[in-house]
């Protein structure tokens, strides 16, 4: 059975459900590793130094994630991640680049040439179209459920990346309730929303007088996830100073508290969820390698909206009914092919999240918000005549709630979910952006 429309291809038997994406390999044609060739794993290849990349050169000039290739509807798709030294194809130094044809690129001294197969390549699915409070039947969500249906039962840490609003944490907390720990705690940790002086206490706890104001012992959130699951939120953003105390933590199983000249055993299964690219932030060095090797045992990558919008006619129906059981509106809406037309036509840079909070406001206004070519969703004359009936002073306050809710929810948006680079672009302090948020009881999802 094909999906139209998808990057990859549905495939049944009895052997169960496959995806079926294009096949391709990289040669290397010039340079140290000259005559080596690789095959791609599951539609995508990646090239550089550093252990794990599925092509591994010896090149000094190449960096430990250097390049990747992924298989997408339009072709194959060249990423350079950051790079020193720059990937580069007919001698221009690229960013990304969708390659349909045979091809010779650079990446550092070497000269590397892709090749396209004919035949197809079979990567093996879940059957679900749902898996915990994450909804989809695509072909890219059936490969996320099978790769969190392995991951689930086992101890190893799980890595989530994805864009902000994808539905990150939704897939940890799917992992930690599939898992024997389902029973325990799940405890979380926004490591972008915090300042980075209350991390190392947040993660690690502290002792009464380890610093100024710390007036009492303070249990920290591996002590309080034993037994249990720590899902590390925006782990990206976690200071490089503190990297190495966590990686100690998930080498050795131990914590010492800030303050505390010993160490305590705990028993914790670690998800993390980022939408940075670690191996960019590793290139870079802002981000430990080997901290990433050590979270990066099983990594999910979560596609965007706009990768899967086929599952719009099941994603919609079930976003409209949870609106309306958590706002307590008496409301049923039927969406209608003019709708789905309509939201298939949006980027969606917001994915999953924005579209929620579109058809939020058409539960509770009954007013389809007006959407704008960069898919956000601007109010329209029927939406304002709906206030025409309060007071000023109410219909003033929720105007004024409305438009500051889109406009920091645009600004999340745009900065990945970094509150700090959203509060950059408001003009405001970190700490306002904090209030502001608390006020309206607005999560940074991710």
């Amino acid at each position: 059975m094909s999906t139209e429309g998808s990057t990859v291809v549905i495939d049944r038997s009895e052997a169960g459900v496959s995806v079926r994406t294009p096949r391709f390999s990289v040669q290397v044609i010039e340079g140290p590793d000259e005559g080596r060739c690789v095959d791609a794993e599951a539609g995508q290849l990646t090239i550089g130094t550093a252990d794990g990349v599925h092509l591994r050169l010896s090149d000094p000039t190449v960096s430990r994630f250097h390049a990747e290739l992924v298989a997408t509807a339009d072709g194959i798709v060249l990423r350079d991640l950051d790079s020193t030294n720059g990937t580069r194809l007919v001698g221009v130094r690229l960013g990304e680049v969708v390659l349909t044809r045979a091809a010779e690129f650079r990446v550092g001294k070497s000269k590397l040439r892709l090749e396209l197969a004919n035949k197809h390549a079979l990567v093996e699915a879940s059957e679900a179209s749902r898996f915990g409070a994450m909804i989809g039947g695509s072909p890219a969500m059936r490969q996320i459920y099978r790769l969190l249906e392995r991951a689930a039962p086992t101890t190893a840490p799980v890595l989530i990346t994805g864009e902000s609003g994808t539905g990150k944490e939704l897939a940890a907390r799917a992992v930690h309730d599939k898992s024997g720990r389902k029973d325990e705690v799940f405890e979380i940790v926004d490591c972008g929303g915090l300042p980075p002086t209350l991390i190392e206490s947040e993660l690690f706890g502290h002792t009464r007088g380890a610093f100024t104001n710390a007036h009492q012992d303070r249990v920290g959130a591996f002590q309080r996830a034993d037994g249990g699951t720590l899902f590390l939120d925006e782990l990206g953003e976690l200071p490089l100073e503190l990297q190495p105390k966590l990686l100690r933590a998930l080498g050795e199983g131990e914590v010492r508290q800030i303050g505390s000249h010993h160490t305590q055993r705990v028993d914790v299964r670690v998800v993390a969820a980022t939408n940075r690219d670690l191996r960019r932030e590793v290139n870079k060095g802002t981000f430990r390698a080997d901290l990433y090797y050590r979270l990066a045992v099983i990594q999910v990558p979560m596609p965007a909206l706009r990768e899967r919008l086929e599952d719009l006619p099941m994603l919609v129906p079930a976003l409209l009914d949870r609106i309306a059981e958590d706002r307590g509106v008496n409301v049923h809406i039927e969406p209608d092919q003019a709708l789905f037309d309509s939201l298939a036509g949006h980027a969606w840079p917001g994915n999953v999240r924005e579209l929620r909070n579109y058809l939020e406001h058409l539960v509770v206004l009954q007013v389809a918000p007006t959407l704008t070519a960069s898919g956000a969703s601007a109010p329209s004359a029927d939406t304002l005549s709906c206030f025409n009936d309060l007071p000023l002073r109410i219909a003033k306050t929720q105007l004024i709630e409305q438009f500051e809710r889109q406009y920091i929810r645009r600004l999340l948006d745009e900065g990945q979910g970094n509150v700090a680079e959203a509060a950059r672009r408001a003009g405001v302090d970190r700490g306002t952006l904090f209030r502001t948020l608390r006020r309206y009881k607005m999560k940074v999802d991710r």
